[in-house]
């Protein structure tokens, strides 16, 4: 058995069905998930900041600037709304994806993109790309191309009892296929990250912590969709990841 197949097989074990019992589960990997998805994009973003607004809805001698504090208060909402949203199994749909990014960017949209007529919860209305490669599809498209990757991703039922590797793989197909597409104006992959976490969770897969330290490899990976439609580099990503989270410390 691999450490991944260990880390399923102990996750699975768990036999977590309520929003309680994932909150149990989870435990401080919550603080490390929001940590570490937000510092992958603001290095202003540190560890007892993330923790105190989880743990006290605060911060204490805070000296930086306010859109951070506003993303990490956002990041404990979205963590709220992801227990609940697993509590009452919610669909995986557009309007879950709308919710964690307007939760998660609630506040922070600046004045430029203001005044350009976008906001939280709404697909973007201009052309925004991501990568090197500049990838995102034109504003135009974004509902249709968000709806057909829904629409693949409701092929697998909450309770197919799929083997573990192919559910990871369908997350890595996801989070490529959402960043590729890169349909809001921003937060794009904290949207990512948090909306793939709970794919994985309905099908009792443990979720993942990307760790901002293996930001090369991590986007490395989505690189190589982006270029050449290569899957299998953010799979193996993951599946290393997984292991790492779930590592007994």
């Amino acid at each position: 058995m691999t450490n991944y197949d260990k880390a399923v097989a102990q996750w699975r074990d768990k036999s977590v069905t309520t929003d309680a019992e994932l909150a149990c589960a989870l435990g401080s990997r919550s603080i490390s998930f929001a940590y570490n998805s937000g510092r992958l994009e603001n290095a202003n973003v540190t560890y007892n900041d993330t923790r105190e607004i989880f743990e006290h809805d605060g911060v204490t001698s805070y000296t930086g600037d306010l859109r951070t504090l506003f993303e990490l208060r956002n990041a404990r909402e979205a963590n709220e709304f992801l227990l609940d949203a697993f509590g009452k199994r919610l669909p995986f749909d557009e309007t879950l994806i709308k919710n964690f990014q307007r939760i998660l960017t609630q506040n922070t949209y600046d004045a430029r993109r203001w005044q350009l007529g976008e906001r939280p919860g709404e697909y973007k209305r201009h052309d925004y790309v991501t990568g090197k490669n500049e990838v995102g599809a034109p504003p135009e498209d974004v509902e249709a191309e968000v709806a057909e990757l829904l629409s693949e991703m409701a092929s697998i039922r909450e309770g197919d009892a799929l083997p573990a590797e192919k559910i990871l793989t369908a997350a890595a197909y996801f989070h490529a296929k959402l960043e590729n597409i890169h349909p809001f104006a921003d937060g794009n992959g904290r949207v990512g990250r948090i909306a793939m976490n709970y794919f994985l969770l309905m099908q009792n897969h443990p979720p993942i912590i990307i760790h901002e330290e293996d930001r090369k490899g991590y986007y490395d990976a989505l690189e190589a969709w982006d270029t050449s439609g290569e899957l299998s580099p953010l799979v193996e990503f993951l599946r290393e990841q997984t292991v790492k989270t779930w590592a007994k410390k």
